[in-house]
């Protein structure tokens, strides 16, 4: 009897100790222990490149990650110098059951593809850098630069996730004139964006500029997802707003702006802005009213500057908790050619996910449209506070735990998920 059971245990056991070892995870913790959150969005992004899928704990120790534990993938932590935790299944069980639990604010999103992606940024350089080109270098997620000729010629439905540089699509070059019209790069810039508008067949840039704004509509229309910073979400609405009206005095496009362009705008044509007013003056560092930075008074400084992430049912509203993850909830503000959103001209119909309540600012928002979304989010660089033009480009080895950095990255992953509507 003993010897029969001896040749049945043992053969139970080395099963019992093969499957232990293939079924290990790894937990990427994305709290306070984590060494460094910026690379472990690139490890996430690494693996889903594996065909192996993620799962995304949100709420769980600050929105972890967790997937199948090999070899490979615990090297690449280690060179990457992001923590992880080396967890059997059984362990990996209980995280999913506790997150399952209908009282529990928490949720595993399963991250299935790796989202190909696309930046609308300028192939020359110019003197200021682009955060989210900065973090996806630093976190290894690649991506492709595309700019107007790219868009124009269709390429946007073959990417997940498009990014909008730091653009003024109101062909206003960013009302950089009055301070920068001499300056070697200004004029370089306005000589490139004109011969790219008359080699396109457009007699101004302006015009450009608003063909390719539609050209973006319709890849979230058609399911894409946009994120913009700093002057994209503003004059992005803008451009779409003045359809076939000239908002341009005669420095940016060679003729004179329609007198009654304000009382022509049409809101309706907006993702996210309504009532807004027009900054005429090419004088002023601005295009509308939209942005807090200088339109109106501003008494906010760099040392009471914060905004607070709302905090989303994980279970019933799973996007916005999603773009959200983080292991701060207050975020410090950051300045930029626009650094906040004024909330009252915000249609009812966003999403505000960020705000400095108080101050009526809104810094990061969220919407639909058709079958795709957008978000946008105020300001030029989290860890630069008043990034010039001129200065140098952030160092993120000396931030690799920016919650103000994170928020990007949570946007960058977000279309890995199956695709979620917000439930109402």
């Amino acid at each position: 009897m003993n010897r029969l059971f001896k040749l049945i245990a043992i053969p139970l056991i080395l099963m019992t100790f093969a499957s232990g070892v293939s079924a290990t995870y790894l937990l990427i913790p994305m709290d306070g222990r984590q060494k460094n959150h910026l690379k472990a969005y690139g490890i996430a992004y690494y693996v889903l490149s594996k065909d192996v899928e993620v799962s995304w704990l949100l709420n769980y120790r600050g929105g972890s990650f967790m997937f199948q534990h090999t070899r490979a993938f615990e090297n690449e932590c280690n060179i990457r110098g992001v923590t992880s935790e080396i967890i059997a299944d059984v362990q990996a069980a209980a995280i999913r059951s506790e997150i399952a639990q209908p009282e529990i604010n928490q949720q595993d999103i399963r991250l299935h593809k790796p989202p190909r992606i696309a930046v609308y940024t300028p192939s020359n350089k110019l003197p200021w850098d682009d955060a989210v080109t900065l973090v996806l270098t630093y976190a290894e997620i690649p991506y492709d630069a595309i700019y107007d000729e790219e868009v124009m010629s269709g390429v946007l439905p073959t990417y997940d996730w498009l990014h909008l540089h730091h653009e003024d699509f109101t062909g206003q070059y960013g009302k950089f004139w009055y301070s920068y019209r001499n300056y070697a790069w200004y004029v370089e810039e306005q000589r490139t964006q004109e011969d790219m508008a008359r080699k396109l067949g457009f007699p101004k840039v302006s015009q450009m500029k608003l063909a390719v704004s539609k050209k973006i509509r319709d890849f979230v229309a058609g399911g894409g997802y946009m994120f913009a910073m700093c002057s994209a979400p503003d004059s992005y609405d803008i451009a779409l707003a003045a359809d076939g009206v000239d908002i341009c005095e005669a420095m940016f496009d060679g003729d004179p702006m329609d007198q009654n362009a304000q009382q022509k705008l049409n809101f309706q044509n907006c993702f996210a802005f309504e009532n807004f007013s027009l900054v005429i003056s090419p004088y002023r560092y601005e295009v509308s009213d939209i942005d807090v930075t200088e339109t109106r008074p501003r008494s906010i400084t760099q040392n009471n500057d914060f905004f607070t992430l709302f905090d989303f049912s994980a279970k019933w509203d799973p996007v916005p908790s999603m773009l959200c993850q983080n292991h701060e909830t207050t975020i410090r503000g950051f300045m930029g050619q626009t650094t906040a959103f004024n909330s009252k001209l915000v249609k009812s119909s966003v999403l505000i996910m960020g705000e400095n309540k108080p101050a009526n600012e809104a810094r990061y928002i969220h919407g639909e449209f058709g079958n795709g979304t957008w978000t946008f989010y105020g300001g030029h660089d989290p860890e630069d506070y008043q990034h010039l033009v001129g200065d140098p480009a952030t160092d993120l080895d000396l931030f690799p735990n920016s919650p103000g950095y994170r928020l990007i990255l949570n946007n960058v992953l977000f279309p890995a998920a199956k695709k979620q509507k917000r439930k109402t």
